[in-house]
């Protein structure tokens, strides 16, 4: 489950990067990003769509995300406003404090997503699964077979760009242009 731990510290970052933006975006009035209509489900599908979340620790995902915004937008507001250091390292402790516990709004809406996206019975299924001997090996072990995949893209895609920057350099040599 470590690996897993570290496969969804990259999906923190991306509410970490979300968080570099805001005090832009908080000057003018946001546009709430287009949402698919999330069908209403049983309280017994929402309830399966949280045992697999759990299941699968997808809390880790997001298990920072009160601190970590809190900590960006300290930053950022601190970067223009130097003088008032004390005061914001205050007011983040107040901050963080008053959201405490948000951070479960985004587990109760990825468990309503799963169950719009999924039946009931489905869910039951992949619940009874994820329970299984196959279903705990796959939990164990899919982290680390996402992570070797992410690892052999990244590095495909390097070796990738560096035959396609030699390919650029060649083209243009013909041409009569160093680059």
């Amino acid at each position: 489950m470590k690996t897993l731990s570290k496969l969804l510290l990259s999906a923190s970052l991306v509410l970490g990067a979300a968080a570099a933006t805001l005090p832009a975006s908080a000057q003018q009035p946001a546009t709430p990003p287009a949402e698919r209509p999330i069908k209403p489900a049983s309280p017994a599908a929402i309830g399966y769509a949280k045992e697999i979340l759990q299941m699968k620790n997808a809390s880790a995902m997001y298990a920072n995300a009160i601190p970590n915004m809190v900590q960006r937008v300290k930053d950022s507001l601190l970067s223009s406003n130097l003088n008032y250091q004390k005061d914001l390292n205050e007011v983040a402790v107040i901050v963080a404090q008053a959201n405490a516990g948000r951070d479960k709004e985004i587990g109760e809406q990825m468990a309503k997503i799963y169950a719009s996206d999924f039946t009931e019975a489905e869910l039951k299924d992949l619940a009874a699964f994820y329970k299984s001997p196959l279903g705990q090996k796959l939990l164990q072990m899919e982290p680390q077979s996402i992570s070797a995949s992410v690892n052999y893209m990244q590095q495909w895609a390097q070796q990738f760009a560096e035959q396609v920057n030699g390919q650029f350099r060649a083209e243009m040599r013909k041409r009569g242009k160093e680059i």
